[in-house]
């Protein structure tokens, strides 16, 4: 019940975490937003090492090179989904990023030679599929095809298979790498990249502004470790599934804060992507595959 309950939480948080940055996608371009999601999350993500004994030893790295190809892609991942944000419904977006354990997969099957029997090859149907279903309006099939819309989808998608490299990538890290090193070198990486966009259109947040910048930051970090943390008291094929109680928390903030609400076609789409992903939880949990790490340590809104 802690690990499902730090899950949920931590889910909740992510969630509102889109929402902020959604309020102030605006006014704020996605690399500030970035930033200020990476960097005052650093604060939140020392307290929880130096309480836990890991800030001296923990952020010890044997390759070094991994963390910063995990920052690159991670970013870029985290960039996309912001800049996504500011064209798409927050439910949508949500629902689009399902897809990331179906990607990974794919991906899994090609960089690692992962070996994908008739389960697994159901499963990336389905859920390729479900994500057609979705995004089909936003491509023209649809009342809903708009300029700025296909260009949401487009960059929701490209975040989406940049978390399934990210998930494959820590899989590797893992092996060598501490979970206090790949969480905090993350943050340090995020935040300095993102500040090579600052010449292309940084703006002075107001008050109001920047008080839902830094919230972003400190909720990210907080959930970032709750997330970690479940995964110390449960498995990873039974947390799984919390993972999409997102949706939820979308629908209600997306209709309290944003006036959103998820279409039909969406939700078809979006309950097709679940029921391949429960397919590949419920097929690696009877394989014994324990993927807990690198899914810990991917943060569903881009690292």
């Amino acid at each position: 019940m802690l690990a499902i309950t730090l899950k949920v939480v931590a889910i909740g948080l992510f969630t509102a975490l889109s929402a902020l940055i959604k309020a102030v996608s605006e006014v704020v371009p996605a690399g500030e937003a970035v930033f200020f999601r990476s960097f005052f999350a650093i604060p939140v993500i020392v307290i929880w090492l130096a309480s836990r004994g890991d800030l001296r030893h923990g952020l010890v790295t044997k390759k070094p090179m991994f963390h910063v190809w995990r920052g690159l892609v991670g970013t870029s991942a985290m960039g996309m989904t912001f800049m996504g944000l500011a064209l798409l419904p927050l439910p949508e977006v949500t629902a689009i990023g399902y897809a990331t354990p179906i990607f990974t997969l794919i991906l899994a099957a090609i960089f690692l030679g992962e070996r994908i029997r008739l389960i697994r090859i159901s499963a990336v149907a389905l859920g390729l599929l479900g994500v057609l279903v979705m995004i089909w309006p936003r491509l023209g099939g649809g009342s809903g095809l708009t300029e700025g819309a296909t260009l949401g989808v487009i960059l929701v998608l490209g975040a989406t298979l940049a978390r399934g490299f990210v998930q494959i990538h820590i899989r590797r890290m893992v092996q060598s790498e501490q979970t206090a090193a790949i969480v905090f070198y993350f943050s340090l990486t995020a935040s300095a990249l993102s500040l090579l966009t600052l010449p292309f259109g940084w703006v002075m947040p107001d008050a109001q502004t920047l008080t839902l910048l830094i919230g972003a930051g400190l909720v990210g970090g907080v959930a970032q470790i709750l997330v970690t943390s479940s995964y110390r008291f449960a498995p990873a094929s039974m947390l799984a599934p919390y993972d999409y109680v997102s949706m939820l928390f979308a629908i209600v903030i997306g209709y309290v804060w944003f006036a959103e609400l998820p279409t039909l076609v969406m939700l078809s789409g979006a309950l097709l992507v679940i029921v391949g992903n429960i397919l590949v939880i419920w097929r690696e949990s009877r394989l014994g595959l324990v993927r807990g790490k690198a899914r810990a340590l991917t943060d569903p809104k881009g690292g």
